[in-house]
């Protein structure tokens, strides 16, 4: 009697479908989400302050991330062009890198605020206290990763109650999945998409 119902219960086994063992298998038949809309915006350069993340030499470069290294010069336009406007810009390195360890096409000037912190600029550091004796209510987030000092930063300055814009072309990593899935959670989280902006240089007037 034990051995039919083992028998059967067996077989009813291999009937049903294959379960998968982990959520991890299921993710194989995730299909991208549509692109971020992009958006135009115009800001007060009063208020406003170009936040340039870990845009150094070791990681922005040909061989870790080509991409990087391909947006620097959009970032020195619109640095030049935020330096014209008087717009606060702020620096940031990580680790044992130093202001010298900056892509020079984006370092600062004498007087430009650097702070070093890990992936997320407002841990540790003066960034949040520089930002609000500025009078700062907007930042522009610019750098990489995408997935590190791009994320965690303009997510905490959402949470703090800045007005983020982040330009995807000045946010980069090493595969465009980190790019695209960075996009898109900064559209899309709850308590950072509604005070965020995915742009283009091009989109940002003044």
């Amino acid at each position: 009697m034990i051995r039919s119902v083992l028998s059967a219960a067996f077989a009813l086994c291999c009937l049903l479908p294959a379960q998968a063992q982990t959520i991890v298998d299921d993710w194989a038949s995730v299909k991208a989400p549509p692109a971020v809309e992009l958006k135009k915006v115009t800001v007060d350069p009063a208020t406003t302050a170009f936040l340039v993340l870990d845009l150094v030499k070791a990681t922005c470069n040909a061989e870790r991330r080509p991409r990087c290294l391909d947006s620097l010069p959009k970032v020195a336009a619109f640095l030049t062009e935020a330096r014209n406007r008087k717009m606060t810009v702020v620096h940031s390195i990580t680790g044992a890198t130093t202001v010298n360890d900056i892509d020079p096409r984006a370092a600062p000037l004498a007087g430009e605020p650097v702070v070093q912190a890990v992936a997320n600029k407002f841990i540790r550091s003066d960034l949040d206290k520089i930002l609000k004796e500025r009078g700062i209510k907007t930042v522009i987030v610019v750098g990489t990763a995408a997935q590190g000092a791009v994320l965690f930063t303009a997510a905490e300055a959402a949470f703090l109650g800045y007005k983020v814009i982040v330009p995807v072309e000045g946010s980069t990593s090493e595969s465009l999945y980190a790019e695209q899935a960075v996009s898109w959670l900064l559209a899309n989280a709850p308590g950072v998409g509604a005070n965020t902006t995915l742009t283009r240089f091009d989109m940002i007037g003044f």
